[in-house]
C-alpha cells in the first residue's frame, strides 16, 4: 500500500473496505485502486469520491480509501463484496479470480486453462500481467523520453547559433585584440572559453531543476533514477553543445579579423 485514507488501520489495510472503518458515509462505497491510475487515470487522491449509478438508477459515490503500488489493480477499484450487491443484486457469479499458487504457479495455470477451457476460463500469472501494463507505460515514456532528446538536440543546435551572432557581432573587438598581436588560435580559445562556461552552467542549472521536479517521484515506491540513460543523455547533451560552439567559433573567427576592424 502506498497511501491510506485517515483512520484506517496500517496494519490491515483492507479493512479499510468496510464502511465502519473508513469513516464513510451511508451513501458512500469505500474503494482501493492502483495508485498509478487514482493519480493518472481518474485525476484523484485518497479521500476523493466519484459518482457512481447502481443497476436501480440511484446514485450514490465511491470513496477512495487505499492506493496500491505498481500492482494488478490497474484500470479497476476493488470494493466491499457486500457493498457491491447492495447496488447490483442482478450480477450472478464471478468475473475473475486471484489465485494464490506456490511456485509462480505456472503449472497450476496450465491445467486451469485446459480444465476449464468450455467455461471460457483463461489463467494469467500477475508476472505477465504486469509485464503487460509496464509495456504501455514505458513505450509512453520511451516516447517521451525520445521527444526530450531531440527538444536538448535542438536546443544544443541553437547555442551553436546564437554563439554563431555573438562572435559575429564581437568581430571589431576580436580585431583590435587581433590588431595588438593576439594570435587567431588565442582568440578562438578565449572565445571557445568563455561559451563553455554557459554550456556547463545551463546544463547544471537544467538537471538541477529537472531532479527537483521529479523528487517526489524519486523518493515513492519503485523510485530511482536511470543512471546509465541519465548519463548518456546528458553526454550526448553536452558533446552536442560542445560540437555546435566549436563550429560557430571557428567559423566566426575565420577569415581576416583587421578587415573588420576597418570596417569598425
Amino acid at each position: 500500500f502506498q497511501s491510506l485514507a485517515a483512520g484506517a488501520d496500517p496494519a490491515h489495510p483492507w479493512m479499510a473496505l468496510a464502511s465502519s472503518a473508513a469513516g464513510t458515509a451511508s451513501d458512500e462505497v469505500p474503494a482501493i485502486g492502483d495508485a498509478n491510475s487514482i493519480q493518472w487515470a481518474l485525476g484523484k487522491k485518497i479521500g476523493d469520491t466519484l459518482d457512481y449509478v447502481d443497476e436501480r438508477g440511484r446514485p450514490f459515490r465511491v470513496k477512495l480509501v487505499g492506493a496500491v503500488a505498481n500492482s494488478i489493480l490497474q484500470g479497476q477499484l476493488i470494493v466491499a463484496e457486500d457493498a457491491f450487491v447492495r447496488r447490483f443484486s442482478g450480477e450472478t457469479g464471478y468475473r475473475s479470480f486471484l489465485v494464490d499458487a506456490p511456485d509462480g504457479g505456472v503449472s497450476a495455470s496450465a491445467e486451469l486453462t485446459r480444465g476449464l477451457a468450455d467455461l471460457g476460463f483463461e489463467a494469467e500469472s500477475a508476472v505477465d500481467r504486469m509485464n503487460r501494463f509496464n509495456a504501455v507505460q514505458n513505450t509512453y515514456l520511451n516516447t517521451f523520453q525520445m521527444l526530450g532528446g531531440l527538444g536538448l538536440i535542438l536546443g544544443s543546435v541553437g547555442l551553436g547559433l546564437v554563439v554563431l551572432r555573438n562572435v559575429q557581432e564581437r568581430r571589431g573587438e576580436l580585431g583590435v585584440l587581433a590588431a595588438v598581436g593576439f594570435p587567431a588560435r588565442r582568440l578562438e580559445s578565449m572565445v571557445l572559453r568563455e561559451h563553455l562556461r554557459l554550456l556547463w552552467a545551463g546544463t547544471g542549472i537544467g538537471l538541477g531543476t529537472a531532479l527537483l521536479a521529479v523528487a517526489p517521484a524519486l523518493m515513492g515506491p519503485g523510485g530511482g533514477l536511470p543512471g546509465r540513460s541519465l548519463g548518456l543523455i546528458l553526454a550526448g547533451v553536452l558533446g552536442n553543445g560542445l560540437l555546435w560552439t566549436w563550429l560557430a567559433t571557428r567559423s566566426a573567427c575565420r577569415g581576416n579579423l583587421l578587415a573588420s576592424l576597418r570596417g569598425e
